[in-house]
This record gives structure tokens, sequence and C-alpha cells, in this order.
């Protein structure tokens, strides 16, 4: 069955949750449905994003500023909405990112602490009620998804953080979920590779068949 475009999928988690290898499977599940799709990531997804990654992963000499990550975070989201995103839909692509604006109030507002009212702010002024169709959290208790990632080389600037931010940050994504679970759709990510995909392919099946009923306007 063909889904209607556009449609815009986002992937989140914290470290460690299979993110690569499930977006890489979420793809191939939306070019077998006749969706040409484009992939991409956040913070990133454009030269000035990906420029402004670098800052944010990179370990400086002195610390930056938690409301200056916050800023760096949305100023690199609007410029790859702008840019990829929305120019993506309009021509009837799928479009399917690493990462959104999930991510910030998770690793921004539960990780660092800045409060969600300032974020849901600084989210209103800069992207309105642009949102995701669908979102698929890989959830994974923290201890495990630490576990996988230091087996990968050198740490970036946000993997260094004690396991107290990101059981701040899994909370965070679990209340995200919690509050938006007719968008945002859990996925055990504990388990083998072949059982999340099982599970992501269910949500897949399930959302897509159901945007073949109605067609409605963007929102955007």
């Amino acid at each position: 069955m063909r889904t209607r475009f556009p449609f815009f999928i986002s992937v989140e988690g914290s470290e460690g949750a299979g993110k690569t290898s499930n977006v890489n499977f979420v793809k191939e599940t939306l070019q077998a449905r006749g969706c040409k799709v484009c992939v991409t990531r956040e913070p990133g997804g454009t030269a000035i994003g990906e420029l402004l990654r670098e800052i944010l992963l990179e370990k400086h000499e002195k610390p930056i500023n938690d409301q200056t990550e916050l800023l760096i975070m949305f100023a690199a989201r609007v410029q790859h909405v702008e840019q990829v995103i929305k120019p993506a839909l309009a021509k009837g692509e799928c479009v399917l990112c690493d990462r959104f604006t999930d991510a910030t109030y998770a690793y921004q507002g539960g990780g660092r602490g800045i409060d969600h009212d300032r974020i849901s702010a600084l989210e209103k002024w800069t992207l309105g009620d642009f949102k995701p169709d669908l979102t698929l959290l890989l959830d994974i208790p923290v201890a495990v998804g630490m576990q996988r990632i230091r087996k990968r080389g050198e740490l970036d600037r946000f993997e260094v953080e004690d396991l107290s931010f990101f059981e701040r940050v899994r909370s965070a994504y679990l209340d995200l979920a919690n509050k938006h679970n007719e968008r945002i759709h859990t996925i055990d990510a504990s388990q083998t590779l072949e059982q999340v995909q099982l599970q992501i392919k269910a949500v897949l099946d399930r959302h897509l068949d159901l945007s073949t009923a109605k067609h409605p306007e963007p929102s955007w």
C-alpha cells in the first residue's frame, strides 16, 4: 500500500540506542512503499548546520554555556527546516530525520535542566507548529546504552556526561512519549536488532496505512 506524501518521521533516543542502524531500516521500509526518502540529521543537515554540529560536539577548553547550547541547536534547526526539510516535503519526499526538536527537550531540557517553557517559547518562535508526523523513540536503559558507546572509541562532548545526565535525558524522553503518545511511539531498543525492527515495522505499517485514509493539508 502506498503512503500519502509528504511524511515526516523523526527517530529519537539517547546514546547507544541504535539510531543509525534503525534509521537505515526505516528508510528501506519507506522505499519499499514507493516513497522517495530524504535522510538527514540534527544537529546538522546543512553546511551551516554541520559547522554548528562540530561546535556542539567538540570538547572545548571552556564549557559552552547551557543557554548558548540551546540557541545553537535552534539556529541549526531553523536552517535545516528551511533549507532541507520543508523543500523535500514540498517535492513529495518522505523526510527521515535522526533527532529533531524532541531531542532538545530531552537533552537541553531534561539533561541540562533548562525550563520547558523557555524551550517551548523558542520552538514556537522559530518553528511555529511544525513537527514530525511520527516519532520513533528508541528507549534503552542508560547503563546498557553507555556500555555500547564505549566500544566505539573516543567520546564526544555529550557522550562524556555522567550517568545521571543520561538518566534525566531518558526520563524527559519518556515523559514526552507519554504526553504526545499519538505521535511518539516508544520502541524497546534493549532487545535484539531483529526484535527492535519488528516493533518499528509494526508502528510504521499502522501509521502509513492510516495515512491513506486521509490526506490533510500540511500544518506548515
